[in-house]
């Protein structure tokens, strides 16, 4: 089932009875009338349940770190709280969160209030630096009398500007940009009060599970991730856009034929692969394969594509987006993209120990997430590609056009 949703012009596609995405395909965007018909009044639920029901499908968080969702909700102290809806996706690759804001909003204020309500507050802010699922999301707040206390906010836009305490840090008037110390949420948030922090997708889940309870929530997905996932699917696939598949489908099944291919999962803080095989959509089982899911990014470049200088062209961009907050990241990250280019430009074995060098020192020592993804996405790459960096060697080029399937905001090489 595809469609072009209305506010993003972003085609969704579902693979079996979609849940995430209902309505979409006949409506566009869901408003609050139709969304009523669909998922009927929140069902808000006290936080044992919730809590309970949370670990019974081990739901995880869907921003990437795959969280435990019941681990983040135990560890909220009773009190003076609030409750957090990520809607900062500055994953250049990833459509996943904004097609939801603009076209199923009021499953998202669902789950937020669902959440506030087992938590005992009314402490609700929705952070979002999209224009576009800004204006569905005020729109749908001011659909509906339940959500007037809500708060939406505009966030600082970039890469790491959507990194949880890079939002908290610019809502609390201190920069965009993750600090140095690991301060989670739960103990320092919005207005430095403890918060309940998750992505747009995480409470749409949420709201899910709450009003079709754990048994016909399980209903469908894996034994070990029960539920659905939405992905944003990128270049040679069958049906590129946003896509809301069941849990523990095998990844090959998304992408038939071509067996012996680079493959990008989990986007630009991802891993390039060259099989599949094995492969399904379980968040732990990848992690534990070394592929972790992260953004929910799945890319296959088109046969006869230079994908090399595609990679280049990313890790500059990666490059520039640093926070500026330390060495590994300010520098070693341009020097690795610099020493990318130089092997795309036909540089030796010298360019590549220089690399592989440099990968050992900016691993492990950046003061946010960014270094250690930026890396994780150029080395897999070097591996995945080895036979486009042999021909690089050989003849200064692979003589192949330049691979355009990641995309990068305002045309950035």
């Amino acid at each position: 089932m595809t469609v072009i949703a209305e506010q993003t012009h972003q085609a969704v596609h579902t693979f079996g009875a979609p849940r995430l995405l209902a309505g979409v395909a006949e409506l566009g965007r869901v408003d609050l009338a139709n969304h009523r018909a669909l998922h009927g009044d929140p069902v808000l639920r006290r936080r044992t349940w919730l809590s309970g029901a949370l670990r019974d499908v081990n739901l995880l968080g869907r921003g990437g770190a795959a969280f435990p969702v019941a681990d983040k909700l135990d560890a909220m102290p009773s009190g003076r709280v609030n409750v957090l809806v990520n809607g900062s996706e500055g994953e250049p690759a990833s459509r996943k969160d904004r097609t939801l804001m603009t076209s199923a909003p009021h499953l998202i204020i669902d789950g937020a209030l669902i959440t506030a309500r087992a938590l005992g507050t009314s402490g609700v802010t929705i952070a979002v630096h999209d224009q576009r699922s800004h204006q569905s999301l005020s729109l749908a707040v001011r659909e509906r009398h339940d959500a007037r206390r809500l708060r939406i906010v505009r966030t600082y836009d970039g890469f790491v500007g959507g990194e949880i305490r890079a939002v908290i840090n610019g809502l609390n008037g201190e920069g965009g940009a993750p600090g140095g110390r690991r301060i989670l949420p739960h103990q320092h948030g919005v207005n430095a009060r403890p918060s309940f922090a998750s992505n747009v997708e995480t409470f749409a889940h949420i709201a899910l599970l709450s009003r079709l309870g754990v048994s016909a929530y399980a209903h469908t997905g894996s034994n070990s991730e029960p539920g659905t996932s939405l992905l944003t699917l990128l270049g040679d696939v069958e049906e590129p856009g946003v896509v809301e598949v069941p849990n523990g489908i095998p990844l090959a099944s998304l992408l038939p034929g071509r067996a012996d291919a680079p493959v990008l999962i989990g986007g630009y803080h991802g891993t390039w692969v060259r099989s599949l095989s094995g492969l399904v959509l379980d968040r732990a089982a990848l992690r534990a394969a070394g592929t972790p899911l992260g953004a929910g990014v799945i890319a296959r470049p088109y046969a006869g594509t230079c994908v090399l200088a595609e990679v280049v062209a990313v890790s500059r961009w990666l490059a520039s987006q640093s926070a500026g907050q330390c060495g590994p990241c300010f520098f070693g990250l341009p020097a690795l993209a610099d020493d990318l280019a130089a092997l795309a430009a036909g540089a030796g074995i010298d360019r590549l120990q220089s690399l592989i060098r440099r990968v050992g020192l900016v691993r492990g020592r950046g003061a946010c997430a960014h270094p250690d993804g930026s890396v994780q996405f150029i080395s897999s790459a070097v591996t995945a590609l080895s036979d486009e960096l042999e021909a690089h060697a050989r003849h200064g080029s692979c003589g192949r056009p330049t691979s355009q399937v990641l995309p990068l905001p305002g045309g950035a090489a």
